[in-house]
Order: structure tokens, then C-alpha cells, then sequence
């Protein structure tokens, strides 16, 4: 043990983002029940190279009796973390069928279909004295990024929406304002691993010709985590697509941002 500079995660301001997960090289932090938290000493090399990531500036370097850095170690940790996750990927394709896009099986609810718009699908509601009728505006399924295709056909040359999969609960006009004209992929960044869906969205935006991509989230600061994998995806994909940003206020009212 000697004493020297390594991060430190304020727990009760962390909200588990995870956005300072990716910027860690050695795999030292990890979302761990819903905080982020050092798995162990010797993974960090107290640089701080996650420093400025934390929207909520919870981490900072400390000086304390701590074990030294052995990078060996931390490299062997990145790896099996990358094994993991790829077997987690694995997993989730063969449980939903999407073998590289060739192929699906399993659920028939994770079949893939687009819906037409021929039919009059709408929805009477009347209260008082007001009566109105709501189209959906749904074109294609499934919408889960677990669960969607890297190759479906209705990616050709769409407008694609990626949605935090609480918007639609707190915006009502999500349908007509949002989702018309568009694909939709819904996630929850909070929940699910991002650095899946980073690699998920990165395989479908290089696998095909999308036109732009639209990410609408809540205003809660975990919800930021769903802007930075479609951010990450889009730099990845080594495309130029123009990303618009959509955020969505717990009371219901839309800022572009």
C-alpha cells in the first residue's frame, strides 16, 4: 500500500448515468446497483481521465492509502469486461434472431413487420365537450434496439427516431410531433448497457442509409446516457448525420436543445 491520487465517486450525487464509464480506459468504474462505483485500486491510474464527464460532478481525484496502479491487471480487467459484453451481444442475437441481420426466429412478437398505413386505425375520445381522434403513427416492428434487426428493411433511407422509452408517457403529442414519418428505436439508458447500444446503433447506422437521426429524452439527467450512445454511434459509423436533439420535461413540454 502507498499513498497516492485515485478517484473518488460521491455516491450521493451520483445518479447513475454512466456517462463516466466509457471515458475510464482501465475499466476502473462500473455501474454497480445503479451508482457508479471503483471496483478496485489497482485499476485505477488516478489520471483522471473522467473527470469532466459527470454532469453532476461526483467524481475527483483524492490522495489516500491506496494499491498501486498495475496496468497489466487493469488490461486483463478491460478485456474479460469486453468478453462479457460480447457475450451478453451474442446472447441477446440469438435469443431475438438477429444473427448479423440474416434470419429470425424465436418470439413471434420480435418478428420483424411494416405496418401500412391503409387503414384507419384512430382512437375516438371525447370528455366534456371536447372530441378528437389520435392515428398512430407506429410504421414498423419491433422498436426495441434489443430486439430490432441491424439490416431491416424499413432502415432504407428513413428518418430515424431513438427514444428514451419514457418520452411518449410524458409527451402527448409524441405521435404526430415526433414519431410521424420516422423509425423508431426505443431504450432505457438507465437500465439497459449502454455500451451495447452504442454498438448496436453504430452496426445499423454503417449497415444503412439513413437520411438524419432524431434522439428525444427526458429532462432527468440519466436520460442523457440514450444521447451520448446515439452521439457515440453516429462517430463510429464514420458517417456525417445530422443528429437533432429532443428534450422532454417531466411536465410534459419539448425543448430542442
Amino acid at each position: 500500500m502507498l499513498n497516492r491520487k485515485i478517484v473518488q465517486i460521491d455516491e450521493e450525487k451520483c445518479n447513475g448515468c454512466g456517462l463516466c464509464v466509457p471515458s475510464c480506459a482501465e475499466g476502473a468504474i462500473q455501474i454497480i446497483d445503479g451508482k457508479a462505483k471503483l471496483v478496485k485500486d489497482q485499476y485505477c491510474d488516478g489520471l483522471g481521465a473522467c473527470l469532466g464527464e459527470c454532469p453532476q460532478d461526483a467524481i475527483s481525484i483524492i490522495e489516500r492509502e491506496a494499491e498501486e496502479f498495475d496496468e497489466h491487471a487493469a488490461m486483463e480487467h478491460v478485456k474479460s469486461i469486453k468478453t462479457e459484453g460480447n457475450n451478453s451481444m451474442h446472447d441477446k442475437s440469438k435469443k431475438t434472431g438477429d444473427h448479423h441481420g440474416h434470419g429470425h426466429s424465436g418470439c413471434p412478437g420480435s418478428n420483424v413487420r411494416i405496418l401500412k398505413d391503409d387503414k384507419p386505425t384512430t382512437v375516438e375520445y371525447s370528455e366534456s365537450d371536447i372530441a378528437f381522434s389520435l392515428k398512430s403513427q407506429l410504421r414498423q416492428w419491433p422498436v426495441q434496439i434489443s430486439l430490432v434487426p441491424v439490416n431491416a428493411p424499413y432502415f432504407k433511407d428513413a428518418s430515424l427516431l431513438v427514444t428514451a422509452d419514457c418520452v411518449p408517457f410524458a409527451y402527448a403529442d409524441y405521435h404526430p410531433a415526433l414519431l410521424k414519418g420516422k423509425v423508431v428505436l426505443i431504450g432505457c439508458p438507465k437500465l439497459d448497457d449502454i455500451d451495447f447500444y452504442i454498438d448496436k446503433l453504430t452496426a445499423i447506422i454503417k449497415s444503412n442509409d439513413l437520411k438524419d437521426v432524431t434522439v428525444a429524452f427526458m429532462e432527468v439527467p440519466c436520460c442523457s446516457g440514450i444521447v451520448y450512445a446515439i452521439e457515440q454511434a453516429v462517430k463510429a459509423s464514420g458517417k456525417n448525420i445530422c443528429i437533432r436533439r429532443v428534450r422532454i420535461t417531466i411536465d410534459g413540454q419539448k425543448i430542442e436543445v
